[in-house]
């Protein structure tokens, strides 16, 4: 059995009054992308900077690849490749300046797939950083993360500022990533992007996790979202009794409704109105995150 790129066990960092995080126990596997969500301020970039040894941990351990990434912190690191989500680049070199800097560091004699990277992404390299928009930046930072083919990738917010086109590029990157065997963590707040690219995904909320789960189960579990239009309004309450059903909301003869579980009583109950209008669509990370962010909390 392959030892797993990253192996929290019960990871804890105390900011004192300020959150920090609490018990993160999670595994990102050989191969795999694992989709760490949550909104601003759950403990996201808390964890990658615990996982890179950037701050170190109250309580707990986080390992790469089998090391300690506080005690074997540099032998760890070695084989990492890291997109900070407060990306900060020296704007008085070029982006290939910039490039050939982080080749040096990691002993590389040469750009290895930076040149490659950097022509799929549409950067043009010999612009000082200063010159260069938010978007292309981006872009410097995603080719040094990955130009170096390494067994992890993290990336805190990798699409931040970039238009629909490159994302999808960057989407291509992840998959080729993991094609070959490498893995890839991905700190997100955007639950689509989150959807397209993940195994897994692990979702953070007030410093802790409330689940770990592949994005088909969460989303065999959620719940299915159901529009009716009828010819006249069914009576309020019509639906109350109907197993796995729950209404959300109803404008004239427009009813919004929840299903979860087996379509077939709701079918029966509508028969007994005229349908004009049956529109449902199945759910999205969005509706699952949604769902469980309307539930208390994890109890303490």
């Amino acid at each position: 059995m392959s030892v797993p790129a990253v192996r929290a066990d019960r990871l804890s960092k105390d900011y004192g009054e300020h959150r920090g995080v609490t018990d993160l126990t999670f595994e990102l596997r050989e191969g795999e992308v694992l989709g760490f969500l949550g909104p601003n301020g759950a403990g996201k970039t808390t964890t990658i900077r615990l996982m890179l040894d950037l701050i170190r941990p109250s309580a707990g351990r986080i390992e790469l690849f089998g090391l300690d990434a506080r005690r074997e912190g540099p032998k760890a690191r070695r084989n990492v490749g890291y997109l900070p989500g407060d990306l900060r680049l020296y704007e008085r070199l070029t982006g290939r300046e910039h490039l050939r800097y982080f080749a040096s560091l990691r002993g590389m004699p040469d750009l290895g797939d930076g040149e490659e990277l950097a022509a799929r992404l549409d950067l043009e390299l010999d612009r000082p950083i200063r010159a260069l928009s938010k978007g292309n930046r981006q872009k410097v930072g995603l080719v040094q993360a990955i130009m170096h083919r390494p067994a992890l990738a993290v990336f805190d917010e990798p699409t931040s500022g970039l238009d629909p086109l490159v994302q999808q590029v960057v989407y291509e990157l992840v998959r080729e990533t993991t094609a070959d065997g490498r893995s890839v963590f991905v700190s997100s707040h955007v639950l689509s992007e989150v959807q397209q690219i993940a195994d897994r995904v692990a979702l953070i909320r007030d410093g802790r996790l409330e689940l770990v789960d592949t994005v088909e189960t969460l989303r065999q579990r959620a719940l299915t979202h159901v529009e009716v239009t009828f010819a006249a309004a069914p009576p309020p309450g019509a639906f109350e009794s109907v197993h796995g059903v729950r209404e959300l909301a109803r404008h004239g003869s427009v009813v919004r409704l929840t299903l979860e579980g087996p379509a077939d009583p709701l079918v029966k109950a509508l028969a007994r109105f005229d349908v004009q209008a049956l529109d449902s669509h199945e759910a999205d990370l969005e509706d699952v995150f949604l769902e469980l962010y309307r539930r208390p909390a994890v109890a303490r």
